[in-house]
């Protein structure tokens, strides 16, 4: 197998990206920072982060880094990001395209791949209708409702799953965690049932430590800027009890250590996922050794309410289970342990990529 895996990140993490590869001059050399950052590492298979010669990686989103290659290649400075992805494809004469930006790509740059190509298997784990999946050979995540809808469309799916990063471990030893409630996350409109649950645990913070590091949408940001208090915008500003706890988001290695000072981490799905349950951050917060305190739904094998972490029904409940852990460290650090150790063997990267061969095989 020679493999392509191309992701995306967040634009919030350009910043931090692009401080830690100051005075790098080359493609790989950029690549090679984003990849120690660890951004999006539960994702990333295990031959990529071991630079193994026959895995090639990239975030073909990132217009300064792929112009970068651009240049090295010789290509001219109007070649289009579809193909410069296409270029690179093709000089690393990949036969298996894995592709975690599925609706960061059109139709017509996925249906002239190079020939050299014979699986193209792409990341999905949302609704979409902006995808023509039929241009896929098969799409893959561990959400199996969500599946099923993308399979309606004539494509086939399969189960694949995120995996513990082993960068986590010296993470995940730490035993000094102060903070008591942490949540990091999106805050946008498609996070409304999760923001009002934020509401009501961000209360808590009048007696506990709690901080929740907030990605805020344009618009929220807009809403609570000196100019946007001016605008009818008051609905997308956040509620004072969340910004009295709010802090930067934080990405990669930052996230992994602010992971690592927290007693229990809150997570909450969106509001497009359905009933299914198991985001990167169940996989992160586990694998960093904190306690996952997660909502209602369908979890991956092993996420077992009570035994790997615990379960709320609504935002009272889930306050009073924070108070009741915080009362009881014995039975929340029995259930960050038994996390960790589960998510550490069962979804390993070992694991992960023996998963991927199989399913790269099966086409």
């Amino acid at each position: 197998m020679r493999l392509f895996q191309n992701c995306r990140y967040y634009p919030s993490v350009r910043p931090r990206y692009r401080e830690l590869a100051k005075g790098q001059t080359s493609f790989a050399g950029h690549i090679g920072v984003f990849l120690d950052f660890r951004q999006n590492a539960t994702h990333i298979l295990s031959p990529i982060q071991e630079r193994a010669e026959w895995a090639f990686f990239t975030n073909g989103d990132d217009v300064e880094v792929q112009k970068l290659w651009a240049r090295e290649q010789g290509l001219p400075a109007r070649t289009s990001m579809g193909n410069i992805l296409k270029a690179q494809i093709e000089h690393h004469r990949a036969d298996v395209f894995y592709n975690m930006d599925t609706t960061g790509w059109k139709s017509e740059v996925i249906r002239s791949l190079p020939g050299c190509v014979r699986a193209v298997i792409g990341w999905q784990a949302l609704p979409s209708r902006d995808v023509v999946f039929s241009d896929y050979d098969l799409v893959v995540n561990n959400f199996p409702n969500i599946a099923t809808t993308i399979a309606k469309q004539g494509v086939r799916v399969d189960y694949f799953f995120p995996a513990y990063d082993p960068e986590m471990a010296p993470y995940a030893a730490s035993e000094d965690r102060p903070v008591d409630v942490l949540f990091v996350g999106g805050y946008t409109r498609h996070h409304s049932q999760r923001a009002a649950i934020l509401e009501t645990v961000s209360k808590l913070g009048r007696r506990y430590h709690v901080a929740f590091h907030l990605d805020r949408s344009r618009l929220c940001a807009l809403a609570e800027s000196p100019i946007g208090r001016m605008l009818p915008l008051a609905k997308h500003r956040r509620p004072p009890d969340i910004m009295a706890v709010a802090r930067n988001p934080i990405f990669g290695r930052d996230y992994y250590a602010a992971l690592s000072t927290a007693k229990i981490v809150f997570n909450g799905a969106i509001d497009t996922t359905g009933p299914d349950r198991g985001n990167m951050r169940c996989f992160e917060t586990m694998g960093v050794g904190a306690m996952l305190l997660s909502d209602e739904g369908g979890y991956p094998e092993g996420m077992t309410d009570g035994e790997t972490l615990a379960i709320y029904k609504s935002a009272d409940h889930a306050v009073e289970l924070v108070e009741a852990f915080l009362k009881n460290p014995a039975q929340r650090l029995g259930l960050a342990r038994r996390g960790h150790d589960m998510v550490s063997t069962r979804y390993s990267k070992q694991a992960q990529w023996a998963r991927f061969e199989q399913l790269a095989a099966s086409i």
